[in-house]
């Protein structure tokens, strides 16, 4: 059948890729002049599984309000009078209890872990190449308390047989020798031998040619004015080009996803929370990561890149402002000078800022909608990227009434209670 998906960022044009591969008929609508030229540009270029974890948490509004007093604070936050704002801070905060810390990232380690799997099968079929790494995640730790509290998270992966080594300073430096220069910095490190780094741009560029090899149409340039309706369908895209009709709809905006959903009459807790890059050329690789270092106090994380260092990270609730901020830039430096001096050109790195989609329990929002025909792939917040290709296989899966490889259960919009009309769901698709 024919389906239009509306957004090519990773998540967007992976779906276009698996929806290709199941044998659709496929259009895609994006308002940039190319794929992944917004959020998926410049991101932190992790693919971690094993990092997925809900920002809402056991502690977390008594860390919020410290991270608030420091000077390199993770967390920004800008007060509006925007409703929606405050809603979905309201509801984020309802989800810091032990018991939905453990039922939400159970959930999204379900999605990210089928996502890395899904993304080595395709690595494997058509040898797409996108700066790829697979060398694992350094989470690091600059204190004692971070150490000692990383075991709340080993035991959650201990229960989802999630592989992961607790390191000692000794054993950081077998991983990322560059930290030798710095050991009085860190006491040791959670490492994730399972993630990997990749470069999301050049991964969804190359996507995106495959996807056209397969018979997908891509429609650049072109803004979306209204998704039209008549009853419980959707009955075409009113474009600045021109009215798009298929028999279904894919919404993979992003941050955007919300906006656009609300002149339907839906209402989804998926929120822009504003994140932070630069990257830098690297001077000297023998002063450089090696894969990915998360910097635990400062919440950001340094990846390795080809010949670049990509460093990014900080949560600011700002709307949908994309302002380059210099106070958000000197933590991101801060951070990556304080660990690996030496390692790359600052003077010559580039500055960026993208809008993370969130919904308030971590966990994306992939599936049917109260429309027949039309289906979600959003909400993915920090981890678009890891989850991207399972996301993408998931959807497609749904979209052609077939039940997905992993479990649905908590993956659809009716999680969020009855705000919503019910969701129509096939029999066949529940989990």
């Amino acid at each position: 059948m024919k389906v239009v998906i509306l957004g090519a960022g990773v998540i967007g044009t992976a779906s276009a890729y698996y929806l290709a591969k199941a044998g659709h008929e496929v259009t895609v609508i994006e308002r940039q002049p190319a794929a992944a030229l917004e959020t998926s540009y410049a991101n932190a270029g992790e693919v971690s599984p094993g990092y997925s974890a809900p920002w809402a948490g056991p502690g977390v509004p008594l860390k919020a309000i410290k991270w608030l007093m420091m000077k390199h604070s993770p967390l920004a936050i800008r007060p509006s009078l925007d409703p929606h704002m405050w809603r979905w801070v309201t509801q984020m905060l309802l989800n810091c209890t032990t018991k939905r810390y453990e039922i939400n990232k159970s959930r999204m380690l379900r999605m990210a872990e089928y996502s890395r799997d899904t993304l080595q099968q395709l690595r494997a079929d058509t040898g797409i190449h996108y700066d790829e790494r697979t060398q694992g995640t350094l989470q690091l730790f600059r204190n004692q308390a971070q150490l000692e509290g990383s075991k709340f998270d080993t035991d959650i992966l201990d229960r989802y047989g999630v592989p992961y080594e607790v390191l000692d300073k000794a054993a950081c430096l077998k991983v990322e020798p560059a930290l030798k220069n710095v050991q009085d910095k860190f006491v040791g490190a959670l490492r994730l031998p399972g993630d990997e780094t990749g470069d999301c741009f050049k991964f969804t560029q190359n996507l995106s040619k495959l996807a056209e090899e397969l018979g997908v149409q891509f429609k650049y340039g072109v803004s979306i004015e209204q998704v039209m309706h008549e009853g419980d369908r959707i009955t075409g895209v009113k474009t600045s080009t021109g009215t798009v009709q298929a028999d279904a709809y894919v919404l993979a905006l992003g941050s955007y996803s919300s906006v656009m959903l609300r002149e339907l009459g839906i209402r989804i807790p998926v929120y822009p929370i504003k994140g932070y890059s630069i990257t830098v050329p690297i001077t000297d690789a023998r002063k450089a990561p090696e894969s990915t270092v998360m910097d635990e106090t400062y919440k950001v994380a340094i990846t390795r890149l080809g010949d670049r260092i990509r460093v990014g990270g900080t949560a600011e609730i700002t709307g949908y402002d994309l302002t380059l901020r210099e106070d958000r830039r000197a933590t991101l430096v801060h951070s990556v000078t304080d660990l690996f001096p030496g390692g790359g050109d600052i003077a010559k790195a580039e500055f960026w800022t993208g809008l993370r989609p969130m919904t308030p329990d971590g966990t994306p929002i992939v599936g049917p909608t109260p429309f027949r025909n039309l289906y979600l792939n959003t909400g993915h917040g920090t981890l678009g990227w890891t989850m991207a290709c399972g996301s993408g296989r998931f959807i497609a899966d749904v979209v052609s009434n077939k039940r997905p490889a992993i479990s649905t259960e908590g993956l659809f919009m009716d999680r969020y209670g009855s705000a919503n009309r019910p969701i129509i769901v096939a029999k066949e698709l529940q989990a």
